[in-house]
């Protein structure tokens, strides 16, 4: 929550703030009106920092550099996270042996990337029927990749899809 900011032409409805200086040292319970003119003598704004306070609480600093400083900080703060994305990966249930593990190499890298992965297996016509091949995929992918990844949703069907979600084992 940003600091309000008391402007002058507006209806002033306290009659004293607890004031903090430009350093940042109290200046004790002081009269609105005081506070306004010490603000205006330093070439400063006076900023509310605690409304819900008992005075209220008032700071004397320059509001633009104020509102500068939270933005950086925001910045900063935003860059230091990281996007977790879910990347997906399509199989039928007719799949050989080869373009299994080759698909998991591929599960393999977003894993390692930080990504989540969604394996998707597709039934088509009459392989609806038998979608204990679509588990038998996703249980290989999972022998494949183990020691990796962690299962986040276990296989389960969607219409004609079955899939399973997998996560990147924590680096502890």
């Amino acid at each position: 929550m940003a600091p309000k900011e008391l402007r002058i032409n507006e209806e002033i409805r306290v009659r004293e703030v607890r004031l903090l200086d430009q350093e940042g040292e109290q200046a004790g319970v002081v009269a609105i009106e005081k506070a306004l003119e010490m603000a205006r003598e330093a070439g400063l704004d006076l900023v509310e920092v605690a409304p819900q306070a008992k005075p209220p609480v008032c700071k004397i600093l320059d509001y633009g550099k104020f509102r500068y400083e939270q933005e950086k900080k925001n910045r900063e703060s935003k860059k230091k996270q990281k996007l977790v994305k879910l990347k997906e990966i399509r199989m039928q249930p007719k799949i050989e042996k080869h373009d299994l593990e080759f698909k998991a190499k591929h599960i393999k890298e977003f894993l390692e990337d930080g990504n989540k992965v969604k394996v998707t297996v597709r039934f088509r016509g009459r392989e609806l029927a038998h979608t204990e091949l679509g588990q038998k995929v996703l249980e290989n992918v999972i022998d494949v990749l183990d020691g990796i990844c962690n299962v986040d949703r276990k296989p389960s069907m969607e219409g004609r899809f079955m899939s399973m979600i997998l996560s990147p084992r924590s680096k502890k």
